[in-house]
């Protein structure tokens, strides 16, 4: 079954649910309710000594008032003497803090924003820790559907018949829906002969045949596409991390890391990424928080003892997974694509399979630029499959299709939210419900 065919399943099945009658309670049964809530909103009262109780109560309000004045005048006293005293030592803790080294505040900045990133990601026993994974689908890429349905709805409301203005038109909404220039082309020549879109009765009609023939495009450019972590079939699974400095690899590592550790996994950290001020001190507050170990270096040391070291752990105390963060300066592209090479040729001395994944993490926000970025890294490096973070703070989650049909690299993970259950495995029929629904109807 196609990946439009599912689609057309679920939103059958959701349509379903949308015209379903509303069960109504008979009318004599809410008229009972709502009698008995009256009355049991209604206060009691002794009739003999209410009238008491009621002075009693309004002596008892006024005393507790004129306590409360008197309280607060003598508090605000002491208050204004401590004000003066906090404002002085203010000062002087202000002017000692601009004597201080630039390079301490930005190392204890580094550290507190280190420790402020992680508490932001932490779970929490609430119901959105509970939602499916259709739901967390269907909240991440809300602002992307939300985003192309209003572009889709413009091109629509301008549409008269199909001729080459239509495909012109058709073209510029895909390349502005990030989908990229080469399957918007793609797409616009494939509609061309599209006995559907050559009947459409309607702007519905329309819509239905342009998602259907994205949705094809997309689900043929994935034959054979492994969106699974490749494990090792012994011994540790070793991870490497690339991207640019800022799409996300330390926090990804510190999800990915928590979701490991809960299915049972030893999991070991390597933080390689030594010349990023912070990097270190970053990932080291995930392990912590996620319990898991991490192999340090010195702060602008060699990367690839950071890996030597952490990859002689894992094999001699028997780590599951290995994960490596690096370094993503890709303004240095000579020298960082030499790191990353040194790294990989150590990996392989120890561990003749590694690195079994090559995870190139991509910012979603970024929209095209994440695609250069891809683009670049697959170049210098044998990338193995995507991590698409903060896809739920963006309109832009049309990247997705781009990154599939010109890069040909699975998305293996995606960032749907803040907290550590958000980071879902890539399901490609989760991914196209929820960026599209509400913009197809069905019929029977």
């Amino acid at each position: 079954m196609g990946l439009f065919d599912i689609f057309r399943r679920k939103r059958h099945q959701d349509e379903q649910e949308e015209v379903k009658p509303t069960p109504t309670e008979d009318p004599a049964t809410e008229e009972s309710a709502e009698v008995d809530q009256a009355q049991d909103a209604t206060p009691t009262e002794n009739p003999q000594d209410g009238s008491a109780q009621s002075v009693d109560s309004s002596k008892a309000e006024r005393l507790k008032s004129e306590s409360a004045v008197e309280n607060h005048v003598d508090r605000s006293a002491n208050e204004g003497d401590t004000v003066v005293e906090n404002e002085e030592s203010s000062t002087t803790t202000e002017s000692r803090v601009d004597e201080t080294s630039s390079s301490q505040e930005d190392g204890e900045s580094i550290t507190e924003s280190a420790e402020e990133e992680a508490s932001s990601t932490e779970p929490v026993n609430s119901a959105s820790a509970d939602k499916t994974s259709e739901e967390k689908y269907d909240v991440g890429l809300e602002k992307s559907r939300n985003g192309f349905g209003a572009r889709l709805n413009k091109f629509l409301a301008n549409f008269r018949h199909v001729d080459e203005d239509f495909f012109e038109d058709l073209e510029d909404l895909m390349i502005e829906s990030d989908v990229g220039y080469d399957m918007a082309m793609k797409l616009s020549d494939s509609l061309r002969e599209e006995v559907k879109l050559q009947n459409a009765k309607s702007k519905q009609d329309v819509s239905n045949v342009i998602i259907q023939k994205m949705v094809e495009l997309y689900d043929d450019a994935g034959q054979d596409e492994q969106t699974g972590i490749n494990f090792a079939q012994s011994g540790p699974t070793v991870i490497m991390f690339v991207g640019v400095n800022g799409a996300g690899k330390t926090t990804t590592i510190g999800k990915m890391a928590a979701r490991f550790k809960n299915e049972g996994k030893k999991v070991l950290l390597a933080a390689a990424d030594t010349f990023r001020a912070g990097a270190t001190e970053q990932l080291d507050v995930w392990a912590k928080r996620d319990g898991v170990d991490i192999v340090t270096g010195p702060e602008n040391g060699d990367p690839a003892a950071v890996v030597f070291d952490g990859v002689k752990k894992a094999k001699a105390e028997g780590y599951d997974v290995l994960f490596v963060d690096t370094a993503g300066r890709l303004q240095n592209k000579v020298n960082l694509m030499n790191e990353l090479a040194k790294m990989k040729r150590i990996l392989t001395r120890e561990i003749p399979d590694a690195p079994h994944e090559v995870l190139l993490v991509l910012d979603a926000t970024t929209g095209q630029n994440a695609l250069s970025q891809a683009k670049l890294f697959k170049e210098s490096t044998d990338v193995t499959g995507i991590v698409l973070t903060k896809l739920d703070g963006t309109a832009r989650g049309g990247i997705v299709l781009a990154i599939r049909n010109e890069l040909h690299l699975p998305v293996k993970f995606v960032g749907l939210g803040e907290k550590v259950t958000d980071l879902q495995e890539f399901d490609a029929s989760e991914f196209v419900y929820g960026l599209f629904k509400g913009l197809v109807t069905t019929t029977d």
